[in-house]
């Protein structure tokens, strides 16, 4: 049985592709496109997922779409008659696309698929928590999802079972953590749907002086975690904008103009709403423990990616165990629905299902061809050889390209598709920011850690292979990692595993041999307002425009000083900034 799940038209469209229950193929079409976070109909993702499965649109048994359109849509429309005279901007941009595009998904699905089988809808909450409890190792468990709106729940905890999942409770519009949070990411200046986790990177560097503030004027938390806003400070259940001039007045400061300066306010702010935040995900976990009686927790919706979040939820030890889907955004939806269908449909136990290397990937011989027909330099070679002389150039103040087998799904570059340096040296966080990724300079970078060395450096509880909970460095190696120990001595940890990432443990692993140090500075192999790269030319272009000294492509091995300037030069991009 093959099932087609997709997720499109609010941001970062994505498809997946379930054969006999388990998962193959999954890609967001941003990858594809290269807009990031594209939210159109995710045309290249699902021929992408229908190839590497070597099937064709006519041999689905069905597709599954992660949303249910027209109780969205009757939620739109009412909160426009709720504010009609505010409402009518909006609703005159809003309904032309509604009309021709967003109510329509059976038709684009068979004008674009030419498929004429059964299309299947889900509700967005319940895609975000079967994409979370499906994916995780779990028989049994509590699930929450939190994220700004779905069709008009913007949370939900249930219980997941085998092959079943049940929702207990929802939180509803227009009353949203995620939609909070994203408030203030538009009141900081930063762009909505997309830079949260920038608000989450700034937060360290300031204090919460203003969580009282937004307690008492903008949030209402309840005991079990769901929160009343205060509609007066926001605008976005009526308008184009998130905040407006009685947020202004409620802070005494005027919104940040994008890319001006970061001042301390800011970052008190930031500080200020990631505090309010974790306040609420908490009470919501000690209250679905308390509600469920499980000892293992799943996380999905966008608000599961905040990795702070997560990180003292693990700590509070609530929960045993915890999981955080990989792809908790409206891409892990795609996910989600489509697993959610085989399960019902074919009754079949639980299955695991691991979200390493269910990307696209490429040959050594489709590598070569690219850099042959291109006139590009390169080492050809063993495999281990190139693994050892790039963790010896790393080791000597480098920064490596990594682009291997099949990319990550999610917005984490776990190893796949990574830029990679060393974390002893102190200058090489403002180096990459300045340097490779032309972004701001607060932004912290992650450790990649052999995961059988993990505890020697942090205070994790629990493996973390997919970068999403925060964890303290241990005060013995604060000075020995600084370049990926945050301002607030926490970092944003991933641990490898040999068996889930053979290439990057091994090189992680050589690293130690030269060093004694079991780490590595990881981050997404792309530059500021680009998507991860996904094939062999978009690496090398970002290889040419960037201070990547060396590109490691599968066996093939590319030094810059081997590259000439006019190569360079024809393959360079230019830089963009959102």
């Amino acid at each position: 049985m093959k099932i087609l799940g997709i997720s499109c038209f609010y941001h970062d469209a994505a498809a997946a592709l379930v054969v006999d229950g388990q998962l193959v193929a999954a890609a967001s079409e941003e990858r594809f496109s290269r807009i990031k976070q594209d939210p159109e109909f995710p045309v290249q993702a699902i021929k992408f997922c229908l190839e590497k499965a070597g099937s064709r649109a006519a041999e689905l048994d069905y597709v599954v779409f992660y949303d249910k359109p027209f109780t969205k849509f009757d939620r739109i429309i009412s909160g426009y008659m709720a504010t009609p005279f505010k409402s009518f901007k909006s609703f005159r941009l809003a309904m032309p696309i509604w009309l021709r595009q967003k109510l329509w998904i059976s038709s684009i699905i068979d004008k674009e698929l030419d498929y004429k089988g059964e299309i299947l809808y889900l509700p967005h909450h319940l895609s975000h928590a079967a994409g979370a409890f499906f994916g995780s190792p779990f028989e049994q468990s509590a699930i929450l999802t939190v994220d700004g709106v779905g069709e008009w729940a913007t949370a939900s905890y249930g219980i997941g079972d085998n092959n079943k999942i049940k929702l207990i409770k929802e939180m509803h519009y227009p009353h949203s953590v995620g939609l909070l949070y994203s408030a203030l990411t538009y009141y900081l200046g930063f762009q909505v749907n997309s830079a949260e986790y920038k608000v989450m990177g700034l937060a360290p560097y300031g204090q919460p002086v203003y969580q009282e503030l937004i307690e008492e004027h903008l949030v209402r938390i309840c005991d079990d975690g769901s929160i009343f806003l205060n509609m007066e400070y926001f605008d976005y259940h009526f308008g184009q904008t998130m905040t407006g001039k009685k947020m202004e007045q409620l802070f005494a400061m005027p919104r940040r103009t994008p890319e001006s300066d970061i001042e301390i306010f800011h970052e008190n702010v930031a500080a200020s709403i990631q505090a309010v935040t974790e306040k609420i995900v908490l009470k919501m976990a000690a209250h679905i423990r308390e509600e469920t009686g499980m000892k293992r927790l799943c996380l999905s919706g966008g608000v599961a990616l905040n990795c702070k979040v997560n990180g003292l939820l693990l700590k509070q030890g609530l929960f045993d165990e915890i999981y955080a889907q990989p792809a908790s955004g409206d891409a892990g939806g795609a996910v989600g629905a489509a697993l959610y269908t085989h399960y019902q449909i074919s009754g079949e136990d639980k299955k695991n299902q691991p979200f390493f290397t269910i990307g696209p990937s490429y040959s050594g011989d489709e590598i070569k061809l690219f850099l042959d027909d291109n006139k590009i330099k390169y080492r050809a070679g063993e495999l281990d050889l190139h693994i050892k002389y790039a963790a010896e150039q790393i080791a000597d103040g480098k920064i490596l390209g990594l682009f291997q087998n099949g990319m990550e799904f999610g917005p984490r570059a776990l190893g796949f598709r990574s830029i990679v340096a060393d974390p002893r040296n102190n200058q090489m966080k403002e180096k990459i920011n300045a340097a490779v990724k032309y972004r701001e300079q607060f932004r912290p970078f992650a450790p990649a850690v052999l995961e059988e060395k993990a505890e020697d450096y942090f205070d994790c509880c629990a493996p973390a292979p997919y970068m999403l909970f925060n964890f303290n460095v241990n005060k013995s190696k604060q000075d020995i990692i600084p370049a990926v120990t945050h301002v607030d001595n926490s970092s944003r940890i991933q641990t490898v595993s040999k068996s889930d990432n053979p290439v990057f443990h091994q090189l992680i692993s050589e690293f130690e041999k030269l060093t004694d140090v079991s780490i590595l500075l990881n981050t997404s192999f792309n530059m500021r307002g680009y998507p991860i790269v996904n094939s062999p030319v978009e690496a090398f272009e970002t290889f040419c425009t960037g201070g990547i000294d060396i590109l490691l492509m599968g066996s093939t091995l590319i030094v810059k000083d081997d590259i000439s300037a006019d190569i360079i030069n024809r393959f360079r991009l230019d830089k963009k900034f959102d």
